[in-house]
């Protein structure tokens, strides 16, 4: 129930996990009182647990997981072989590498198809999806995004007139029995993912499609050479937040490995050479990458023929709706089962009143130039804007007032770094939340 106790002047400090301290006198009426206001924040309190987690045999298994709820979902590995990003701007394109697939650039360009007709390994060259962020799949390599004016994105080009996108390279799929198959994406356009693959001679030719409103609501849609069609592994993106898999991880070549990675918009951070007990959540920023937790809390004893966990580490994870968890790794099952176990424990969680509040209304999202602009749609007086770090941290502040009707408010965020953020607007006995990101 509490994370730590500490003795102060007055008494006994009582911290409970949502991070307020009572301080109470042992054997009085105060410590009745105090015992009263932590048994009341217990609705919102998660006790430390065990927990273990599947990628079956062989990690053959992906699963998907909640932090609050457990399990989502689990699907054989082997199901897919590309994945196509969803959300509205995103145009990544992952290869399933961690089925065995290898993928390659190829020296052709789009329109000299039918050139390409035998393996040229020595000359093509390989590419791997990031293990550092969900939108930059194998075939983001070579974009141009960095660059202000950047409109390669690596399988095509941005037309800013048209806003599709149209292909340009020809990529060359490798699987784990030495067969080969070249793949062209055609265009994004209108929503809808056109592209073109077949035998490495040519054979068997396909045109297939992929629509981004068929997966409304989650990160990526997925297609299967073996059933020429589409597939709808993933949970929506709002129900999980952590994917127990194999991956391909650079260590330093690529190598693959059986880890843990964060779903979008969730967060993590690393915390070492600290006794797990005392391991604190806001003792550094939370990371992005989503391979914060990865692969590395275990490593293989080539003496012993035993897994090793590493000692005093730590991870804080915070989700998707800015609840802050802990995990320490405790186990795995290695290649005979694939099991994951870790202890999970809530160590800060948003309030009531914020789990039932309303969204607040936030334009642009993400904030561009440092412009932030929240829409009102009721009076407001004396209103309080804060805008709150990964860490749970008040970076921002302003008093807010409007009339209603849809009234403007116009937030400065100019001076914060990129990164995710917290808006809570506290006004008339109401809290209105929003997670935002700055550019």
């Amino acid at each position: 129930m509490t994370e730590r106790g500490a003795l102060t002047r007055s008494g006994y400090c009582l911290r409970v996990v949502v991070g307020r301290c009572f301080v109470v006198s042992i054997g009085t009426d105060r410590m009745k009182l105090a015992t009263l206001l932590a048994s009341a924040l217990l609705p919102t309190v998660i006790l430390a647990q065990s927990v273990t987690v599947s990628t079956g045999a062989g990690s053959a298994i992906q699963t998907y997981y909640s932090l609050e709820q457990g399990e989502q979902s689990s699907i054989p590995l082997a199901d897919w072989d590309l994945a196509f990003e969803i959300n509205a701007f995103n145009s990544s394109v992952l290869v399933n590498t961690a089925k065995g697939l290898k993928v390659y650039e190829t020296t052709a360009a789009i329109d000299e198809w039918d050139l390409v007709t035998v393996p040229d390994v020595e000359n093509w060259t390989e590419i791997q999806n990031s293990e550092i962020y969900w939108s930059a799949g194998a075939l983001t390599h070579g974009n141009d995004l960095e660059d202000p004016l950047g409109l390669n994105v690596g399988w095509g080009n941005y037309n800013p007139v048209t806003h599709t996108i149209i292909g340009a390279r020809i990529y060359a799929i490798e699987d784990a029995e030495g067969g080969f198959r070249k793949l062209r994406i055609n265009s994004l356009a209108s929503g809808t993912y056109s592209f073109t693959y077949a035998g490495i001679d040519g054979a068997d030719q396909q045109d297939a499609t992929l629509l981004k409103s068929a997966f409304s609501g989650k990160n990526f849609g997925y297609y299967s050479f073996a059933t020429g069609g589409t597939v709808d592994p993933e949970p929506m993106a709002a129900d999980w937040d952590l994917l127990f898999t194999k991956y391909i991880s650079m260590v330093p070549t690529a190598y693959p490995v059986t880890g843990v990675l964060q779903n979008k918009e969730v967060t993590a951070m690393q915390v070492d050479d600290v006794p797990t007990s005392e391991a604190m959540w806001n003792s550094a920023d939370m990371d992005t990458a989503i391979n914060v937790i990865g692969s590395d809390w275990k490593s293989f004893n080539m003496t012993t023929f035993q897994y090793e966990y590493a000692q005093d580490r730590t991870y804080f994870v915070q989700d998707r709706a800015s609840n802050i968890w802990k995990l320490v790794f405790t186990g795995y099952g290695g290649s005979a089962n694939g099991d994951i176990t870790f202890n999970q424990e809530l160590v800060s969680s948003v309030s009531v009143g914020e789990e039932t509040s309303d969204r607040l209304a936030v334009y642009p999202n993400p904030v561009v130039n440092g412009q932030l602009n929240m829409v009102l749609g009721q009076e407001v007086r004396l209103g309080r804007l804060s805008i709150l770090d990964r860490a749970g941290r008040l970076v921002h502040t302003q008093v807010v007032n409007g009339a209603g009707s849809l009234s403007m408010t116009s937030v400065d965020l100019g001076s914060l770094p990129a990164g995710l953020y917290m808006a809570r607007l506290e006004a008339e006995g109401r809290l209105l939340t929003a997670r935002i990101v700055v550019e």
